[in-house]
């Protein structure tokens, strides 16, 4: 099954098949997201810096300023801590803010509002904090240690707070339309490499709408399942298509949300083949995939005919050269070895 395929494939299995489309960039899925929660909820405003009269650092939010006005596209000085502070306030008055890190990296500088307080307000007195912070992450356009981490696994391990992890355009739009909906503070990471490298049929108005929670399987399989995210969709599918080609039938299963993790899903797939194959683009140590060996450890062991096995990028900061960052990220070239070697166990 090729990736065009596996994309068309992943809509009919959401029931969107007769469903007007339109083919959209993964980029230009997310400003259409954006566009249709600004027109119809005017509680929905976007915040963040350069988003308005430049457009975005990647030009996502480009012409909504001139479409809604600087009223609800807000340009913010460039202090992350306060535009998320800021955010939070909104909510508690009745606002749906979306804030935009220029990229996932520098969330850390507003890490103080979102762990210990956007995460923690439902539970000390019952307040809903509907905010969605959107991050572009992960590596692929050389820009270097500081704008290219894979940072996800801060906040999936933060209780109150929810993440997603779109890998299509149809989910980059309906993943982020559920975001800004949800009464909960969801960080929302979308993969810079895949703004305007990936482009796919996004079905329009409310049936595109993806639900949080909710993996799916992109490509059946019978004698292993990969497991993966965002950026690294593509490339299992790829080394699927290959593998396939080899004689083997892969699984690959796409999270979409990291949490609240699809755990029935995770755990039928791999109880299924019997083999499983984790891939993220984030480092080895205490990533999503440590999560997810533990949890087929736990609850699917006595099905597995092999080791659980990781593929991941090195506990080592992004390179900035090219060829090292090829190095360093996994790819589809990568997949299809390890595969190769867990289906030879």
């Amino acid at each position: 099954m090729t990736w065009d395929q596996g994309l068309h494939a992943s809509i009919t299995n959401l029931g969107e098949a007769e469903t007007a489309t339109r083919e959209l960039t993964y980029l230009e899925a997310i400003r259409d997201a954006l566009a249709y929660e600004l027109a119809r909820d005017k509680r929905v405003l976007l915040m963040g810096e350069d988003i308005g009269v430049y457009g975005g650092a990647f030009k996502v939010t480009q012409g909504l300023i001139e479409q809604f006005g600087e009223q609800r596209v807000i340009d913010t000085p460039m202090a992350e801590l306060a535009m998320l502070y800021a955010a939070v306030g909104m909510s508690f008055e009745g606002f749906r803010p979306v804030v935009e890190m220029q990229f996932a990296d520098f969330i850390s500088t507003g890490f103080d509002a979102l762990v210990q307080f956007a995460a923690t307000n439902h539970y000390r007195w019952g307040q809903p904090v509907p905010i969605t912070v959107r991050a572009p992450g992960g590596g692929g356009l050389r820009a270097g240690p500081f704008h290219s981490q894979s940072n996800e696994a801060w906040f999936v391990h933060t209780p109150g707070l929810k993440v997603v992890a779109p890998a299509t355009p149809a989910d980059a739009r309906g993943l982020l339309i559920s975001a800004i909906r949800d009464p909960n503070p969801v960080i929302y990471y979308e993969t810079k490499a895949l703004y305007r490298s990936l482009k796919g049929p996004v079905p329009e108005g409310e049936a595109g709408i993806v639900p949080i929670g909710q993996a799916l399987v992109r490509c059946s399989g019978e004698e292993m399942t990969i497991l993966t995210y965002a950026a690294m969709v593509r490339e299992a599918l790829q080394a699927a298509e290959q593998l396939a080609a080899a004689g083997h039938s892969v699984e690959v299963v796409d999270l979409r949300t990291l949490k609240p993790l699809d755990e029935a899903t995770v755990l039928a797939s791999v109880r299924r083949t019997g083999k499983v194959l984790i891939v993220h683009e984030a480092v080895r140590t205490c990533g999503i995939g440590g999560e997810l060996a533990a949890l087929i450890a736990e609850q699917a062991f006595e099905d597995l005919d092999g080791p659980i096995t990781r593929l991941t990028a090195p506990d080592a900061p992004v390179p900035y050269s090219p060829t090292l960052e090829d190095v360093y990220r996994p790819n589809a070239a990568k997949i299809f070895a390890a595969a190769r070697e867990l289906l030879a166990y």
